[in-house]
């Protein structure tokens, strides 16, 4: 498994969602980087480049990514798409609002000023949040994508799983078919982050604590506290330390 260099801090939260993913995916594979470069039209040295953001990655590589790991691209197209024109919003002249005209020097009267729209930057990171919360709710498992997963928002599960946001559920830790359980889910691959609910989440708030990284709740919300638990225990197991947890991370836990 590889052992992945902090992304810049610089980074959009775009391209770090995006990166994010491709790791994992890559991760998934088994491929080293010099195994994707003889699969792919990349170079080692451009997939470093790329997967720890160093330089933006180029849609054809995550075209190419998902092709030799055998999953759908569509949804990381989409990403790479949000976090393509975030990183424009950016740039001078891409703000979304128009730039200021030289003052008249003639007199007149005084036109109303248009209504001010929201800047460019901001509706785009509305929009990569909203993918953000989707890839947060598990779209991606063992490697490939399952659209017969429902996309949930917090509060909105209630009516399909029984989960209530709000309340707080007891921790039944046992083992099973040599897994660690805790009586709420099975998942050994749902993906969870931030603003992740359900019982999907209380499941690996009850392990953290059993594994004695305790996140201060079993409520089936993915809050900072339970990143932070997520983070510890991830370092202390040799994994990737971004606070998400995904296959290898569900692993762990279930020792």
């Amino acid at each position: 498994m590889s052992r992945w260099k902090e992304l810049p801090a610089a980074l959009d939260d775009s391209d770090r969602q995006l990166l994010i993913q491709l790791r994992r995916l890559k991760d998934r594979s088994g491929l080293s980087l010099a195994g994707l470069a003889s699969k792919t039209g990349y170079s080692r040295s451009s997939w470093e480049r790329y997967l720890n953001g160093k330089q933006p990655v180029p849609r054809e590589a995550v075209e190419e990514l998902a092709r030799v790991c055998g999953t759908d691209a569509t949804r990381l197209v989409v990403l790479h798409q949000v976090a393509t024109r975030t990183r424009k919003a950016g740039e001078p002249g891409e703000q979304g609002e128009p730039a200021p005209s030289a003052p008249s020097t003639s007199p007149g009267p005084r036109r109303p000023r248009p209504a001010r729209t929201l800047p460019m930057r901001r509706t785009l990171a509305a929009a990569a949040a909203a993918v953000a919360v989707s890839f947060g709710a598990g779209l991606i498992t063992a490697g490939a994508w399952d659209d017969d997963i429902p996309v949930t928002t917090a509060g909105t599960q209630a009516a399909t799983t029984g989960y209530l946001r709000g309340q707080t559920y007891r921790c039944d830790i046992h083992r099973e078919n040599g897994e660690l359980r805790a009586g709420h889910s099975e998942t050994r691959e749902m993906l969870l982050d931030i603003n992740s609910t359900g019982f999907d989440v209380v499941e690996a708030q009850c392990l953290l604590r059993e594994h004695g990284f305790d996140p201060k709740a079993s409520d089936g919300l993915y809050d900072e506290r339970t990143k932070a638990a997520t983070k510890a225990f991830q370092a202390k197991r040799g994994l990737v330390v971004d606070g998400i947890i995904g296959p290898d991370t569900w692993g762990e836990l279930r020792r």
